[in-house]
């Protein structure tokens, strides 16, 4: 008889033919590269001007990173390389030329990461936040929570976010990422440190700031993952944790990682992105003089940075910037000429570096701290928060997050809080008891599981177990951890056939991009799919193989809906394929005489999900007009909007909430049953996205918004978005918890989900770039000095059907000084929670009220400084935390913001907080303060190796006649004309010679000249960092389009509010007044 094989050892066989890995996708198997093809839209924030920067070698050219598919028990598994289908056909013709020259990393310093954030599914994620927006080396410190210590298909990312105003300090203050290069070996890291990757946490403020320090140039293991965990134990791997009071992000890696397919693949419209690695080098500019050493401590003997805008000594973690006492006194009249220079206020600035702490130096760490009490939490007004992103994507540098299988006793835990057993822990006693770094409670360790303890009072198998020497894993759940099979990989696709669907395109769009992407689905048989139309009425489609053709079954009754089959409507994806692909070719011919205008929105989607109830999965749902008829009908109340809004109507807001609680209703039930809807809105007139918004938000899925929807311009972007919905690094029927030490508890979660107990959190569906806000608050007293642990654990079913728990854990320092909060704030994180709360009070608040309560957070953060830690007391100077001093600079831009607007449509407004609610940290600066390039003089700086040019302040100072300019939020484009451009210039890029000739609707191309191709270049760097496809809007001076492009000049006084100069000495008038 065998003998058993206890948990933590490798089993038997374990090189005989493994299962699939959980995140393993049979496409990815061809070509170790075509990872980098299909992460071409992963932005990482990375400075183009740090230290030994320079392009980093793609990682996907290396040997696989993803771990294997088999799991040994205890110990790590690697996936198959995964690598990412190909591009996919096009949509438009156009000439697509393949990438030539090494890849580049082309973010600059201070550019936040695109839309990824944490490592793709199964891919372990740093743990970085950004640099601090000041220019001192070690003003600020910043600790990055791992994202991929939770359980997730892909790297889970979590940012600490400080408390709110009025809440106690939080000890997530630390603003710097993690760097993605390891700074310890993890076989040579000191006591058996966790080593996934870079433990180095890097505490830039700066938004935009790249996630994790410039890659080096030499080349490194393709996933690497980084130690995140911020305690001077071992280092824990990176999911994205970030701690708003300060902390940075944490980023985690997953341990059995999927590649996720590049968000854009050569389609029509562009050339294909240029090979390389999806992380190009940060395009924000850093903080200049942001070393990579450690931040510096108050006493030590390092160089104090240099003096910032010609102001005496300060101290490194502080910035001032003089207001002439005229201006600066309380009451003081703004006229006459300003005395401040704007050269000199505070901006992202172009090449810098982020500070990099590591995780462990030496026998100490130091990541940034938490406040010890409330009091300490509501003096400094900062929030105390996480902000969590467990499937976030791995940097490259990382290693893959590992795949623990503890057999059917499940993963260890402790027996009163239910954590799970990760490396804070302590083992005593030789081995045979360990202590639960969250609640202090003592256990037996099983009996086989007990190993010995070294010298150091390590485990000696510690540096060979990934639960004890990585910040984030995975582990193989038991039976104990199902309520039933693990659901197979469903994929419902509902398109609109009414009318004005079918003139506009967006039907044909719809059937065509779904045809593109069947063959991005996971193959296999447990890939289920089903497709149905709907006008007034309901069509589905019997997709049977027997069948000759596809055959339609209408359902009429629109009230009490009913799914006429069965079975055969929902079909495996290889029985059906060939019915599947003529139905969707023949769909915009069968439809196109129709002249129902109708639609029945909430009957089509309930029929749906009658259809998938027995198994859940993925509902994509294209709309195109307001739901008119049955169940859910709504009518438009745009027009009611509007004339309230000129009235200055004190209820308008309410437009921005559900016109009723029946859509809410049905989302809660297809909660229930595991579905996760996402729409995709191909609309040219109002839609009501404040009503069907609800049923993503409460299933895990998200609204995609196209208007005015074009054809012409918009079907390549529509077939990009969902190849990347479909193909990105996800999991099904999830469930998710954090789990703090003593004296910290969770007091809310934020995002979206549906919660039906104050623990939990109910995911039908999670992807990598989905974040969620955890806000926290003391429920005891904290000891200085002692450690406060987090834990997040996400249990999700991988798109191939095993159930997995992704672990991501960090443990932080707690303190009893304030000054030690504003030195390690993680700006990137505190802006992250203001806008989250922004968005949660539009619909709610009339938007006086909201932006008085965006100004005030600044102002209160601000005051608390000056009041308690600064050191200089004149009058006439402003004086701002190193850390935080753009902060000002982001709440402005807030304030301008489209969410904050009363001249916007509501659909745009709606759509705007929907975005905002699952916004990962690295995006929320770029959505309010967008990046703007110059793109008519590309060529001209020969000495200039980065993609991207350098980045330009938003103020229309920096907007020249002669000049065409490219403006990016993450989600959307503009390209802007001066009336005087070169004609020689616009032939070269666009096609045309006079900026009269401006198109409307734009289909972007690549023209024979050294010009166009750069332009191209830039263009599709961006969509890698920002992992979307961007659409593209052409704006000229003189027409409302370029309105549209001044609007976003956040620093100009307009309609929306001051400049950025008046705004600055609003602040400081406030700060004087009340502090007298």
């Amino acid at each position: 008889m065998a003998a058993p094989v206890p948990p933590g050892a490798p089993r038997p066989g374990a090189n005989a033919r493994q299962p699939t890995p959980p995140n393993f996708n049979p496409n990815y198997q061809t070509n170790p590269n075509s990872l980098a093809d299909n992460m071409q839209n992963l932005n990482l924030n990375r400075p183009l001007s740090m230290p030994n920067y320079g392009p980093r070698p793609s990682p996907f050219g290396q040997q696989p990173p993803f771990p294997q598919s088999a799991v040994s028990a205890g110990f790590p598994v690697a996936s198959p390389p995964m690598s990412r289908p190909g591009p996919s056909p096009g949509l438009v013709g156009r000439p697509a030329v393949p990438p030539t020259g090494p890849p580049q990393s082309t973010l600059p310093a201070s550019v936040s990461p695109g839309r990824p954030v944490g490592p793709p599914v199964g891919y372990p994620s740093p743990f970085g936040s950004r640099p601090p927006p000041a220019s001192l080396s070690s003003s600020t410190g910043g600790a990055v929570l791992p994202s991929s210590t939770f359980p997730s298909s892909g790297i889970p990312s979590v940012g600490v976010a400080p408390p709110p105003t009025g809440a106690r300090p939080s000890p997530f203050v630390s603003s710097s990422p993690l760097t993605g290069v390891p700074a310890v070996p993890a076989s040579s890291a000191p006591g058996g440190l966790l080593s996934n990757g870079p433990p180095a946490i890097s505490s830039g403020a700066l938004t935009g700031a790249p996630r994790f320090p410039p890659a080096a140039s030499i080349s490194q293991p393709p996933f690497q993952t980084p130690p995140t965990m911020m305690s001077a134990r071992a280092p824990a791997q990176a999911p994205t944790m970030r701690s708003v009071l300060g902390s940075s992000a944490v980023s985690s890696t997953s341990a059995s990682p999927v590649p996720s397919a590049s968000p854009f693949s050569a389609v029509p419209q562009a050339r294909p992105p240029p090979p390389g690695s999806p992380y190009g080098p940060q395009t924000w500019p850093m903080q200049p003089q942001q070393g990579t050493q450690p931040p510096l401590i108050p006493g030590s003997t390092q160089a104090q940075p240099p003096r910032m805008f010609g102001m005496p000594h300060q101290l490194p973690n502080q910035a001032m910037t003089t207001i002439p006492p005229a201006m600066g006194q309380p009451g003081a009249p703004l006229s006459g000429p300003s005395k401040i220079d704007p050269n000199q206020i505070p901006r992202p600035i172009p090449s810098s570096s982020p500070i990099v702490y590591e995780t462990r130096q030496g026998n100490s760490a130091n990541p940034p701290p938490i406040p010890c009490t409330a009091d300490l939490l509501t003096t400094s007004a900062m929030q105390l928060a996480l902000l969590v992103q467990p499937m976030a994507l791995p940097h490259p540098s990382e290693d893959p997050i590992q795949v623990v299988d503890f057999g059917e006793s499940g993963p260890v835990r402790c027996s009163r809080c239910k954590v799970y057993i990760n490396p804070f822990m302590k083992f005593v006693d030789q081995g045979r008891k360990f202590i639960c770094n969250l609640c202090g409670f003592t256990d037996d360790t099983p009996r086989d599981y007990h190993c010995n303890l070294g010298p150091d009072g390590r485990r000696r198998d510690a540096d060979e177990r990934p639960e004890l020497c990585r910040g984030t894993v995975e582990f193989v759940a038991s039976k104990e951890y199902m309520v039933r099979d693990p659901m197979p990989a469903v994929y419902f696709f509902l398109i609109d056939v009414s009318m004005n669907a079918v003139r506009t395109g967006a039907t044909a769009a719809a059937c065509s991009a779904i045809n593109q992407v069947i063959s991005d689905l996971p193959e296999g048989l447990r890939t289920l799919v089903g497709i149905a139309t709907f006008d007034s009425t309901i069509h589905f489609y019997n997709l049977k193989r027997a069948l000759q053709q596809p055959l339609m079954l209408i359902v009429p009754d629109i009230q009490d809906v009913y799914t006429p089959l069965q079975t055969d409507v929902i079909v495996q994806l290889s029985e059906c394929r060939q019915h599947l692909e003529l139905l969707l070719e023949n769909i915009p011919t069968m439809f196109q005489s129709s002249k129902t205008s109708e639609s029945c929105f909430g009957a089509a989607i309930k029929a749906a999900f009658l259809a998938m109830k027995s198994t859940g999965g993925k509902l994509l749902v294209f709309q195109s007009v307001l739901p008119s008829v049955g169940i859910g009908a709504l009518s438009s109340r745009e027009a009611e909007g509007r004339t309230n809004i000129s009235a200055g109507e004190k209820e308008a807001h309410k437009l921005l909430q559900p016109a009723d609680k029946v859509l809410k209703t049905m989302a809660i039930e297809f909660a229930e049953f595991q579905v996760c809807v996402d729409i995709f809105v191909t609309t040219q007139t109002y839609i009501d996205i404040a009503s069907i918004s609800v049923i993503p938000r409460t299933t895990g899925g998200q609204v995609y918004y196209y208007y005015p929807f074009s054809a012409v311009s918009d079907s390549a972007k529509l077939y990009n978005d969902l190849r990347w919905n479909i193909t990105r690094p996800q999991g099904f029927e999830a469930v998710m918890r954090v789990r703090c030490s003593q004296g910290i508890q969770v007091q809310d979660y934020s995002g979206n989900f549906c919660k039906r107990i104050p623990t939990d959190i109910d995911l039908p569906g999670i992807d990598c770039d989905k974040c969620i806000l955890v806000t926290l608050k003391h429920d005891d007293k904290l000891q200085d000095g002692s450690e406060c642990a987090f834990q997040c654990a996400l249990l999700y079913t991988t798109v191939y059907g095993q159930r997995r728990i992704r672990v991501t854990n960090l443990s932080l320092p707690c303190t009893n000084m304030l000054s030690n909060l504003f030195r390690s704030a993680d700006l990137d994180a505190q802006f992250a929670c203001f806008l989250k709360q922004a968005a949660i009070e539009i619909p709610t608040s009339p938007l006086m009220q909201v932006r008085e309560q965006v100004t005030n957070l600044c102002i209160n953060i601000l005051l608390s400084y000056r009041k308690f830690c600064a050191t200089v007391s004149s009058s006439g100077q402003l004086i701002l935390p190193e850390a935080l001093k753009l902060l000002p600079l982001y709440t402005l831009a807030l304030i301008k913001s489209t969410g904050l607007r009363n001249d916007g449509r509501i659909d745009d407004r709606s759509f705007w907080f929907n975005y905002v609610s699952y916004l990962s940290t690295p995006l929320a600066v770029p959505l309010v303060y967008s990046r703007m390039f110059a793109v008519h003089n590309l060529i001209s700086k020969d000495g200039d190796e980065s993609v991207l040019p350098p980045i330009i302040p938003l103020s229309s100072e920096h907007v020249s006649d002669d000049g065409i300019y490219l403006l990016e939020n993450g989600e959307d484009a503009l390209i802007y004309f001066g009336s005087s451009v070169d004609s020689s210039v616009l032939q070269q890029l666009f096609g045309f010679t006079s900026v009269d000739e401006v198109p409307t609707q734009f289909v972007m191309q690549q023209y024979d000249n050294p010009l166009s191709k750069k332009f191209n270049d830039v263009v599709n760097v961006i969509r890698r960092q920002r992992c979307s496809y961007l659409r593209l809007k052409l704006c000229k001076k003189g027409d409302p389009s370029g309105l549209l492009f001044f609007s976003c000049m956040v620093e100009d006084k307009n309609a929306s509010g001051p400049s950025y100069v008046e705004f600055l000495v609003h602040i400081h008038r406030q700060i004087q007044m009340k502090m007298s």
